[in-house]
């Protein structure tokens, strides 16, 4: 049975806020926090009613990564656990390619200590704020458990040699040295995280959710081809956006003088 209190919702203004609300465990992306986790962004993914969705944290820590007592404890099973462990993997892997996908921008509000696959839900997020207090780290490689996931969406928004660095010491770095590496947009001050954070979504929310969406998937997409294959497909995108009724609108408010009118 899934315990609902691991995640909380709220929506208001077109911003879906999620918070990670299991204080007591560091936010330790459990299985269950993972299948919400899931769900949650599936939905929201739909929604009409969703232009950004936040994801933040209760308590201290933003999250330390997986439940490593879940993990120990799965161990007892005839096979070792490797049953639950590779459905945690897949589940934590499918959580990770279901930000990017999803046609909504996704905030990460990074209070504390964002640790192995919490900080790869730091790195995979489309932007993401910080407190200055925050910390950063994928320490696997202390325990004999190389972050080797977390790798994939660190390694592809930091350059190789800071990835190493992080992955081959475990060590920590501050919301200073994020921000220079390119794992998060900005650090603020702590006291003023979550309306920084709020005040990034409220100015995506303001823009058309059907141009939105078509801006995050072809920035993704174009990432993975050659230049040549990328013009021709941001092209076709372009193309397509032109002939979209929020790009008349848009347009025809600019050369007007006047607010434009999403509907």
């Amino acid at each position: 049975m899934k315990n609902q209190n691991d995640l909380l919702e709220i929506c208001k203004d077109n911003i879906a806020i999620l918070t990670l609300n299991r204080p007591e465990k560091r936010n330790s992306l459990s299985i269950n926090l993972l299948n919400l986790l899931n769900e949650t962004i599936s939905r929201l993914g739909k929604s009409n009613k969703v232009k950004v969705i936040i994801i933040q944290a209760n308590g201290p820590a933003f999250s330390s990564g997986h439940d490593l007592k879940e993990i120990t404890n799965a161990r007892r099973q005839k096979d070792n656990g490797k049953k639950f462990f590779l459905k945690t993997l897949k589940s934590c892997s499918k959580l990770m390619k279901k930000i990017v996908n999803c046609p909504k921008p996704i905030i990460c509000s990074v209070q504390g200590i964002a640790s192995a696959a919490g900080c790869q839900l730091v790195a995979s997020s489309d932007l993401a704020i910080a407190s200055e207090k925050a910390l950063f780290a994928t320490p696997g490689v202390n325990i004999g458990l190389f972050c080797s996931t977390p790798m994939v969406a660190i390694s592809r928004k930091i350059n190789r040699k800071h990835s190493m660095e992080m992955l081959l010491t475990g060590d920590l770095i501050n919301a200073e040295q994020a921000e220079k590496y390119g794992l998060i947009n900005r650090s603020v001050p702590h006291l003023i995280l979550q309306e920084e954070t709020l005040n990034l979504a409220k100015i995506i929310a303001a823009k058309p959710l059907y141009t939105l969406k078509t801006g995050k998937k072809a920035f993704y997409k174009q990432l993975e081809m050659s230049m040549e294959k990328a013009y021709d497909y941001t092209s076709k995108v372009m193309l397509d956006n032109m002939l979209h009724k929020e790009s008349e609108e848009g347009i025809g408010a600019f050369l007007e003088k006047r607010k434009p009118n999403w509907e």
